[in-house]
């Protein structure tokens, strides 16, 4: 959204500020920002009315302020009218979830900049960039309008510079949204006679800053994004198809290292665990029809019993159980094979079975991992947490069926 200069209009009367509004769209951007990488704020606005100026690089600017700044000051952002404002459906996404009002880019915008003079002098914050536009890809600023500065004396209010990082790689000016986390840094007002570029340095030093802060995180994480990237999906696949045969950790165990460090890489990674874990099953089932006897640790007469009994009552349909009553796969493929399964039947319903819980697994980590961001210097006390909570689960599952 942008907002530039333009001529002069009278104030209009206001109605009490809406902070409840306010309140639910600063609610619903935290959240989408949250999804989507995270969102964090230094400082904070003065109190009463003022007109936020800050740099722009991406349409997610709206949403990180939106997220950011206090709902009773009930932000209103100025957007360019004839974008913004150029047809129904947008006049309505604009007004009612990113509380923005049009601002003239080809004459007249001063003038509707100065219709909210009475909405600053209420307590209202009036956000605008003084750009006019999205700037350049390589984050340098771009001229400042006096708008904002004219606007504010009028209405006897500061002006707050903000500098705001991240959202030009979570939504890049030509290109698809992606994770990144967002931070925003709000400074000290300005002077009352500072001028555009004043007001430009103010909000290009605080952008250079945030940039500049360097980002807490874990050494372990490090690793782990570092080993995920390289050997991610080959590691997922073999731990899965282990476990099928013998190996006594599920593979929702690495799949809670690994999608949690690197969420972008759940998908990928569950997926080679699901192949590894099918593979390893058919394999296991062949093993165990011809004879072969392999280790099973960490289970019991029981288990065995309790797959033998629904295979022969179920056939390979019986593996849907498995995601959810404790009996590892491995138990299920190897009394398969000396039930004499049908292999082609077993490989259908495995997949089915398996792909549910891993794949389901593996994008819930991958969501904590998106929601945590901010907290990924904690990574290792997290890998403890996971540690711990598997080694108590899986105790309780093999005393369950002893």
């Amino acid at each position: 959204m942008s907002a530039a200069g333009g001529l002069t209009a009278a104030p209009r009367t206001v109605r009490r500020v809406p902070r409840a509004g306010a309140l639910l769209r600063r609610l619903l951007w935290w959240c989408v920002l949250s999804l989507t990488g995270g969102v964090e704020r230094r400082g904070a606005l003065p109190p009463g009315g003022c007109v936020v100026v800050a740099n722009h690089a991406s349409h997610a600017d709206t949403a990180a302020l939106l997220a950011t700044l206090d709902a009773r000051h009930a932000p209103l952002i100025g957007a360019a009218a004839d974008y913004w404002f150029a047809s129904p459906w947008r006049r309505r996404v604009c007004g009612r979830l990113a509380a923005g009002f049009p601002v003239r880019r080809t004459g007249g915008g001063l003038g509707d900049l100065l219709e909210r003079t009475a909405e600053l002098r209420a307590g209202r914050a009036v956000v605008l960039f003084p750009e006019g536009t999205r700037g350049a890809d390589d984050g340098r600023l771009g001229t400042f309008h006096r708008g904002a500065l004219l606007l504010a004396r009028e209405a006897g209010v500061p002006v707050v510079p903000v500098g705001i990082a991240g959202t030009g790689r979570l939504l890049p000016k030509h290109g698809q949204l992606r994770p990144a986390l967002v931070r925003v840094r709000v400074g000290a007002p300005l002077d009352a006679s500072a001028g555009p570029e004043e007001a430009r340095e103010a909000v290009g030093a605080l952008h250079a800053r945030t940039l500049a802060e360097p980002l807490r995180d874990s050494a372990v994480r490090r690793r782990v994004a570092a080993l995920v990237s390289r050997r991610g999906a080959l590691l997922a696949f073999v731990w899965a198809c282990a476990e099928a045969l013998s190996w006594p950790l599920m593979p929702e165990l690495l799949l809670g290292v690994v999608c949690a460090a690197v969420p972008r890489s759940a998908l990928r990674v569950s997926s080679a665990a699901l192949a590894g874990s099918v593979a390893g099953g058919l394999l296991a089932l062949h093993l165990a029809a011809a004879g072969a006897d392999l280790p099973a640790p960490l289970t019991t007469d029981r288990m065995r019993s309790e797959a033998r009994v629904t295979l022969e009552r179920d056939g390979a349909r019986a593996v849907h159980a498995q995601p959810w009553n404790g009996v590892p796969f491995k138990v299920y493929a190897a009394e398969a094979g000396r039930a004499r399964t049908d292999a082609g039947a077993w490989l259908a319903h495995s997949t089915a079975a398996r792909g549910v819980r891993t794949l389901g697994v593996g994008a819930a980590f991958g969501l904590l991992g998106f929601l945590l961001h901010r907290l990924r210097r904690l990574y290792g006390v997290y890998l403890v947490l996971l540690g711990g909570g598997f080694a108590v689960g899986l105790g309780l599952i093999v005393r369950g069926w002893a």
